[in-house]
């Protein structure tokens, strides 16, 4: 359903139980993020009504992650930790060229958006079948579905506002230079790395 062209190896798994805590600080930043980019869709093309109100929803959902996320943190008798370089998104932004129309950025941004949902849906769908703590499994199921969402929300708006073939061939292409960077990645306790 992702159309992910390389899954994540489940033996990462075993990286992040070996540190919770660090795969938690990750991952409240990666909840930040996503609603600091949904802000970003709204301040960058607020003419685009449609898109702007579910942005709106999604930075609610998006906190709320946040804080769900951040209070397991508390739980456990930790603090968030400072934010760290995200390898996977630094590597992936490198794929669409700079500048092109303002249809071509929007379309590239949520092309980006949906790949790290995809991602991410498809590396919780994996802790909450791996993971020994069964509880935090659970959480990580619940997460899990709302990447989906997510994740299809965004490539249906890159669809909706770009050419549909263009956009397919872009996504497909994006999905084939995902893989590339997948493979040098997943030997970390994050979210993505």
């Amino acid at each position: 359903m992702l159309g992910l062209k390389l899954p994540t190896d489940p033996r990462w798994v075993n990286i992040v139980e070996k540190n919770i805590e660090e795969i938690l600080t990750d991952h409240a930043f990666c909840e930040q993020k996503a609603a600091s980019t949904a802000i970003s869709l709204i301040v960058s093309f607020p003419e685009y009504t449609d898109l702007v109100q579910e942005m709106v929803a999604l930075v609610k959902e998006e906190m709320s992650h946040f804080k769900m996320v951040h209070d397991r943190i508390i739980a456990n008798g930790w603090t968030l930790g400072r934010d760290r370089k995200d390898e996977y998104v630094i590597q992936l932004l490198k794929f669409f060229p700079k500048g092109g129309s303002r249809i071509d950025q929007m379309v590239h941004r949520l092309l980006y958006a949906a790949l790290i949902e995809a991602r991410s849906c498809e590396r919780f769908r994996l802790l909450s079948e791996e993971l020994e703590d069964k509880e935090l499994a659970e959480f990580y199921r619940k997460l899990m579905v709302s990447e989906a969402n997510h994740y299809t929300m965004f490539l249906g708006f890159a669809r909706q506002y770009g050419e549909r073939e263009v956009v397919d061939s872009k996504w497909q292409d994006l999905l084939e230079y995902e893989a590339e960077i997948m493979r040098n990645l997943g030997k970390k306790e994050t979210v993505h790395g």
